[in-house]
């Protein structure tokens, strides 16, 4: 039998903003930013969440963040860093305690593969984002190279939006523009290549990014999960189908076979879907953490 899911954090005195799957607690000085098990797709969270998922998420993010070597907002994930009211046994393994930074308002994508919504794109005007792309390339191609494609950070219930990378320096200034690429890129071919080393594709990935107070950029939220990436088992990929996925795309194949209209709530996800879900996060860990 499923355990029950840590759908909302509740932590006396303190009140957090809520996003789709984080709680973040404004501590002053720093943010304690709990993993929930809640799971959102086509913009919606769904009614139950899957158990585990926001401390495996967290695991690997803190695996990321060490093997990256990157200047990032992390500080500690050891409850008895936080207020006394935060050591509770349901935030163990899913709270970090942060730096506070300025987040820089583009989200930071680095794909290495053609699928999602620049899909579209490519079979429309053989671009993405605007960059010219060779064609002849099927759906989950390799692309020649990697590339850089920003987007909007979009407000609560609202999709982010792909943007040209000259809409992205006129939103933050070249510099910083260019400063983001250049990590964005690094991270992912280095992640990449990681991956790869445990069999599997990393496909694509979306970082955030925060300034600190002095001015330096650092890496910040959620790196290199299954939520905010795109990770397929290399013995089974192949060009011009969709790939098996250790994301969510489980969930959203599923929501797609019901007659829900993604403009009103979503339907709960049977026990079912939630197991086969909490399976695939569990084997991209396995497979990248051994």
């Amino acid at each position: 039998m499923l355990t029950a899911p840590l759908l909302q954090s509740q932590v006396p005195g303190f009140t957090p903003r809520r996003g789709k799957v984080r709680d973040v607690y404004d501590l002053g000085d720093t943010l304690a930013i709990v993993a929930t098990d809640r799971i959102s797709a086509f913009d919606w969270v769904m009614p139950n969440g899957i158990p585990g998922k926001g401390q495996l998420l967290s695991a690997m993010t803190l695996f990321w963040l060490k093997w990256l070597n990157v200047p990032n907002h992390f500080i500690s994930a050891d409850l008895s860093d936080l207020p006394p009211a935060f050591r509770q046994k349901e935030l163990e393994g899913r709270t970090m305690l942060v730096k506070k930074a300025t987040v820089v308002p583009v989200e930071c994508v680095a794909r290495g593969y053609l699928l999602g919504s620049v899909w579209k794109e490519y079979q429309a005007h053989g671009t993405i984002c605007g960059i010219a792309i060779p064609a002849g390339l099927k759906l989950a191609s390799k692309l020649p190279e990697p590339l850089f494609t920003p987007a909007t950070k979009a407000e609560d219930g609202q999709h982010d939006e792909n943007i040209s990378f000259g809409v992205m320096a006129n939103a933050v200034g070249a510099e910083t523009a260019a400063e983001l690429k250049s990590k964005t890129l690094d991270v992912y071919r280095r992640a990449a290549e990681y991956a790869d080393s445990k069999g599997l594709i990393l496909a694509d990935t979306k970082l955030e990014w925060g300034r600190l107070a002095d001015g330096s950029l650092i890496l910040i939220d959620e790196v290199l999960t299954p939520d905010s990436s795109r990770y397929w088992p290399k013995d089974t990929y192949k060009p011009g189908a969709s790939p098996v996925s250790f994301d969510k795309q489980f969930v959203r194949d599923w929501l797609e076979t019901t007659t829900w209209d993604k403009a009103s709530p979503p339907p709960p996800l049977p026990d079912e879907v939630v197991t086969r879900s909490l399976a695939k996060y569990q084997e991209a860990l396995r497979r990248l953490m051994g």
